[in-house]
């Protein structure tokens, strides 16, 4: 015969449950509501306050804002503390340069070049610009901040022969896709884009002000010119507690 419990059992394990909730999980939730009533920059109680005011011990503060500094929450500063995070830029979907996406949302883009080299393009590369393998490529390592803040690390690649003088248009920043336009008449028409998640590495960290192992969105872009060529690929790492995107889906 089956047994059924009573609505005191019931009960008990229902407080069981309550009982397993982590501690951090509760702490978390208040900082939470804390933060709804912050403005962005407020600073929050120190780590040692916390753990008095809540009963619980350090490891379990940092573990609470460790979660919400991954999230986009909170942003810790060595030596100074631990403030409201901005909220994280949103940016949708769409075939347009950083530059004119910061634009739009009324933020000031600038890049830092930290390196532009030539090399010979293996096998997949060759195959996603349209070139034979062993070709030379342009490879452009960026910076991208917007507001002088870090936002992304991006690193395009481009056919050198169909580009020859491009080194000099782009040593001093500005937008890309502007001095494909100008200097060399490509437009760009549609691209390939897609979006995983990656931790960051030491060298990421450090010139994104992130802590390492930071979750980041990886993005690959594969685009191509309105005659039907392909013009760049680019890989990039974003902050993910600085930025989300955004896009409208049509049912097919």
């Amino acid at each position: 015969m089956l047994e059924t419990s009573t609505a005191g059992e019931a009960g008990q394990v229902s407080g069981a449950r309550v009982q397993r909730e982590p501690k951090y999980w509760a702490l978390k939730r208040h900082l939470l509501d804390l933060l709804e009533a912050l403005p962005a920059g407020s600073p929050i109680p120190t780590e040692r306050a916390l753990a008095g005011d809540f009963n619980v011990s350090r490891t379990t503060v940092r573990q609470a804002l460790a979660d919400l500094t991954v999230e986009g929450r909170l942003h810790r500063v060595q030596g100074k503390g631990t403030f409201a995070a901005e909220p994280k830029l949103a940016q949708r979907l769409q075939l347009s340069s950083y530059t004119e996406d910061m634009r739009a949302q009324g933020r000031e883009p600038s890049s830092k070049l930290l390196d532009i080299e030539e090399l010979p393009a293996d096998a997949d590369l060759a195959k996603l610009l349209g070139i034979r393998t062993g070709a030379k490529v342009l490879r452009l390592h960026r910076l991208r901040l917007a507001d002088a803040e870090p936002m992304a690390l991006e690193a395009t690649h481009l056919p050198l022969a169909r580009f020859r003088g491009l080194r000099k248009h782009v040593s001093g920043g500005g937008s890309l896709y502007a001095v494909l336009r100008e200097h060399y008449g490509v437009e760009m028409e549609r691209a390939e884009e897609t979006i995983e998640t990656a931790l960051a590495g030491p060298q990421e960290a450090e010139l994104l002000g992130a802590d390492v192992g930071m979750p980041m969105l990886l993005l690959s872009r594969h685009s191509f010119a309105a005659d039907g060529k392909p013009v760049e690929f680019v890989r990039s790492i974003y902050r993910g507690d600085r930025y989300k995107f955004v896009t409208t889906l049509y049912r097919a």
